[in-house]
């Protein structure tokens, strides 16, 4: 358990819609501390949280290395299972796990909340009027210039392959396979420039779609600020995001991008009441296992890329 687990459970508690019961954390000060402020148990144990049938589900908040064990666990258990992105480090253990709560007849969904915020609704909704994709740029940023602990998982090559990549750029390979569907091919660049430690900082791919359109991401640990990029290229129409001016919408023939009024919304709660709803029988997950697997697969491309200089295609990274 670490701050990731209070985010989630903060917007547990803004959606009303569902229950803490218990948490468990090998470290009883945090298990303590989180029981305290989000009014629940805490569990002496993993096995005592899977051994209560008044549970229904786990949010999985653990390092990716051990999902497949967690999350194994669970589905054995009958439990239904919200495991944040990656769905792994490896696709073995991203088969493993969906193979498991499929077997186990749980619901298993992937917490990816960047494809559910109102600007990306609001372009996905309209995509059809873009004409032919044919590219896109975006940038995911953040400074962590002396706010990293060399300790955690989360900064380090073994517990987080790719680094940022893997870290925070999956949420913008995602959104772009969401705008302009699957990406068949990548190539990657990776380079550690300002962060002490053993893992990249700075990182760039390019997409290949399979509709032959192509898009750039990059993605940054060591900028001076947080900053978010989405550009969208049609034939017949353009967007823009970005961080501090909104969505612009432009189409051809028009002077200027004329700004979008998005409803701001709250996209952990959403993807949260998702999963309560699937539960219960009334919905299924919008980023499942296979689609998890998949998500994952571009970014062990775009890593295996930067690794052995040459473009890789997904299929090879599923083989």
């Amino acid at each position: 358990m670490g701050w990731w687990s209070d985010v989630l459970a903060d917007a547990i508690q803004r959606s009303k819609k569902m229950t803490i019961a218990a948490c468990y954390s090998r470290s009883v000060e945090k298990r303590e501390k989180f029981a305290a402020k989000y009014g629940c148990r805490a569990a002496a144990s993993y096995e005592a949280i899977l051994n209560d049938r008044s549970i229904e589900a786990i949010i999985n908040t653990t390092p990716n290395g051990v999902h497949r064990e967690t999350t194994l666990a669970a589905a054995a258990a009958g439990k239904h299972v919200f495991l944040d992105k990656p769905i792994a480090n490896t696709i073995a253990d991203a088969r493993a796990i969906t193979d498991a709560c499929r077997r186990a007849k749980v619901v298993l969904a992937l917490g990816y909340q960047r494809r559910r915020e109102s600007h990306f609704r609001w372009i996905r909704e309209r995509i059809n009027e873009f004409g032919r994709l044919v590219n896109a740029e975006a940038n995911i940023s953040r400074d962590r210039l002396g706010k990293i602990d060399l300790g955690s998982w989360r900064y380090t090559a073994e517990g987080m392959p790719g680094g940022v990549m893997l870290q925070i750029g999956i949420h913008y390979t995602d959104v772009l396979e969401y705008l302009l569907g699957p990406v068949k091919a990548v190539s990657g660049r990776f380079v550690r420039l300002v962060l002490p430690g053993d893992n990249p900082d700075v990182a760039s791919l390019v997409l290949e779609h399979e509709n032959g359109a192509l898009s750039t991401l990059n993605a940054s640990y060591a900028s001076a600020s947080e900053y978010y990029l989405l550009n969208l290229y049609g034939k017949e129409a353009s967007a823009y995001y970005d961080f501090h001016q909104g969505l612009r919408f432009l189409k051809r023939g028009a002077a200027k991008a004329e700004p979008v009024n998005c409803r701001k919304n709250d996209p952990i709660v959403e993807e949260l009441e998702e999963f309560a709803a699937a539960v219960r029988g009334d919905a299924e997950p919008e980023m499942d296992g296979g689609r998890g697997t998949a998500s994952l697969a571009v970014l062990l491309a775009g890593i295996r890329s930067a690794k052995e200089g040459r473009r890789v295609e997904v299929k090879e990274i599923l083989a």
